[in-house]
């Protein structure tokens, strides 16, 4: 028996043949299987050493092989939502020999990005936009003529959020031409939840359906005539609606395919060439396993659904140090024994914002509302107008969508929700979709708002105790992703006062003052040392709270004619230190200031080092400005 082409060089990798979609096409069928286990050694591998999302793409290399089959990009247009999930169609599009650069400072973006491939339709990095973007491609593809095929790839968990739904809606009544590929695989970066996640369960249950619709479809197109044809389908509708419970899609308009196996090249392909040859908006329903194939992202997926660097043999990463999230999730936990009044709530991560330890401990409290964070906020709200204390958290890139709902529904209102807002500044390795240095400005003209950052994890669960006792008005606290500073946690957290600011280093004749937001009291502390080593002391401030702020001590330090420098960890515009000199403007007191934070752009990704060199935020960069400001001073706000 004659070897297929796929067997006659077993010695050369698939892979380094594969440039761009047309060398995948080129392929023969039987070399797919070891194509996908390629691609699977080549992330398992890569992602030892740079970290990334592991898990989601091991879970889509045969759908991301298949698209690539079946459609043509760039012309074809392949969303893919949130685009984490997005590796594989890089390596299939020409970027493999960079996949070691994939997060990595001036390397591959971990998500879709439009300038860094024509192959990369729309760029993302949050949940929910596929659809929505795909539909908008849809639309203006038949108002220009266009013969295009435009094709959104969504996780089960996706759909739980409203834009999803919204677009859903939308879809039969703005285009005849669209495919939506669900990849089921039960898992957002928890455990799905919710009514929508137990339907997608029940579609499972309906291969039967599919087959007899695959079976029936050969027929009636190959041997059937027009009259029996339209009996036939006629007949079809009516057993849909006895075997399988599909209304929801037919009542959006969408044709349903599915479930098929996700893992399974050859049935992929020829399931999407076949809708691709209808003309009718159409649902694809493909069950995955997250992970799969690497027996540790199968087994936690949650753990390698967004990891560092970790031992290929083990799986293990070797981090010991304790984040804020963690100490978040413990003190919260700790209150929570003695508050009856206390709940925790999320929006689809219990894992990353360390819930999952207040879920152990306190179940009945605990609310994961799946990714949908404007439900989540409002829902807040509602346990708050009942005596309760909700203490909603969610990363601050995320809470971005909750802006209305903070103003709109609980400060307006008065009601003590606690907004807690995990990955607050930078989130170093994710890059421009995932940086939190976006919320103070967007947050801080609201009134009838507290909101305060914590320098270190004692003073996190200090800020915890504090927010419990604000309960005529809604409080935000902001903290940092990843390893604090190694302080020990408090045995007994109390109440901060509201407003005041801490004085770490007093000095009576300094000519500076450091005014540090949160975890950039440790750069404060290092400017401090870097200033008296040029014969230069100065005052450093803990300022704590951005709304109310230590508005008499703030003026007083103004009035002694100090260099007011601001060091926070969010964008300059808008930020902590406009708001010191919005404070200055309103008194009219004219002072010195200087504003240290990020500049007014998205930052790029990168190690933490590597961008703080890149924009001036190291010791040296951020003391060098403060002599350079006192050699020439300027006397108003800057």
């Amino acid at each position: 028996m004659m070897d297929s082409p796929c067997n006659e060089k077993r010695s050369e990798r698939l892979l380094a043949g594969i440039h761009s979609p047309a060398d995948v096409k080129a392929l023969p069928e039987d070399c797919l299987p070891r194509l996908a286990v390629e691609i699977r050694e080549l992330l398992i591998s890569t992602l030892s050493n740079t970290g990334g999302h592991l898990a989601p793409n091991l879970g889509v290399v045969e759908l991301s092989i298949a698209l690539h089959r079946v459609f043509e990009t760039p012309k074809d247009k392949i969303l893919f939502d949130v685009s984490h999930q997005s590796y594989i169609h890089k390596i299939l599009t020409g970027r493999a020999e960079r996949l070691n650069t994939i997060r990595q400072f001036g390397g591959l973006s971990g998500f879709t990005k439009r300038s860094e491939s024509e192959h990369d339709a729309y760029g993302a990095g949050h949940a929910g936009t596929a659809l929505s973007a795909a539909l908008g491609m849809a639309a203006a593809r038949d108002l220009s003529g266009g013969d295009y095929h435009v094709v959104a790839v969504a996780g089960d968990g996706a759909f739980t959020c409203g834009t999803t739904l919204e677009a859903l809606n939308s879809i039969a009544s703005t285009t005849r031409r669209f495919i939506v590929v669900l990849n089921d695989n039960e898992w957002s970066i928890d455990k799905n939840v919710g009514a929508l996640s137990r339907y997608f369960s029940s579609l499972q249950e309906t291969q039967a359906y599919t087959w007899l619709k695959e079976r029936a479809n050969y027929f009636l197109q190959n041997l059937a005539g027009d009259k029996m044809r339209e009996q036939a389908v006629r007949l079809m509708t009516a057993a849909r609606s006895l075997i399988s419970p599909l209304s929801f899609f037919r009542e959006l308009g969408l044709t349903y395919y599915g479930p098929i196996d996700g893992h399974n090249i050859r049935r992929l392909e020829r399931v999407l060439r076949l809708i691709s040859r209808h003309n009718e908006p159409a649902i694809l329903h493909i069950i995955t396993r997250k992970g799969m194939g690497y027996e540790p992202a199968m087994q936690d997926p949650t753990k390698f659904h967004g990891i560092g660097k970790y031992n290929v043999e083990s799986g293990e990463t070797g981090r010991s140090a304790r984040t804020y999230s963690e100490v978040f999730g413990t003190c919260l936990t700790n209150m929570a024994d003695a508050d009856d009044k206390i709940l925790a709530l999320t929006a689809a991560m219990p894992s990353g914002t360390k819930l999952d330890i207040f879920r152990q401990r306190h179940p009945k409290r605990f609310f994961d509302t799946g990714i949908a964070e404007e439900h989540a906020a409002i829902f807040s709200c509602g346990l708050a107008t009942q005596g309760f204390k909700p203490y909603l958290a969610i990363y601050s890139t995320f809470m971005q969508r909750c802006v209305d709902m903070i103003e709109h529904d609980a400060a307006l209102q008065s009601l003590p929700v606690r907004f807690c807002m995990d990955r607050a500044g930078l989130s170093p390795d994710d890059g421009p979709t995932h940086h939190g240095l976006f919320d103070i400005a967007m947050m801080r003209a609201i009134p009838n708002l507290v909101m305060m950052q914590p320098k270190d994890e004692a003073e996190l669960c200090h800020m915890l105790v504090t927010m419990n006792g604000i309960n005529d008005r809604p409080s935000v606290i902001r903290y940092p992703r990843g390893e604090g500073e190694g302080v020990p946690l408090p045995d007994r957290p109390h109440a901060l006062p509201l407003g005041r600011a801490e004085v770490l280093h007093d000095a009576s004749d300094a000519p500076v003052a450091l005014i540090a937001l949160g975890n950039m009291n440790s750069l404060a502390t290092q400017v401090r040392e870097l200033l008296a080593q040029h014969g230069v002391q100065a005052v450093h401030i803990n300022a704590r709270f951005i709304k109310p702020m230590d508005e008499n001590l703030l003026l007083c330090q103004a009035r002694t004619g100090r260099l007011l420098v601001t060091l926070e960890d969010h964008v300059v515009a808008g930020g902590f230190g406009s708001a010191v000199g919005e404070l200055l403007q309103r008194e009219h007191e004219i002072a010195n200031v200087l504003c240290i934070g990020w500049p007014d752009i998205f930052v790029e990704h990168g190690k933490l080092h590597q961008l703080r060199e890149l924009h001036g935020l190291t010791p040296s960069a951020v003391c060098n400005r403060i002599l350079q400001r006192l050699q020439s001073p300027t006397p108003a706000a800057s």
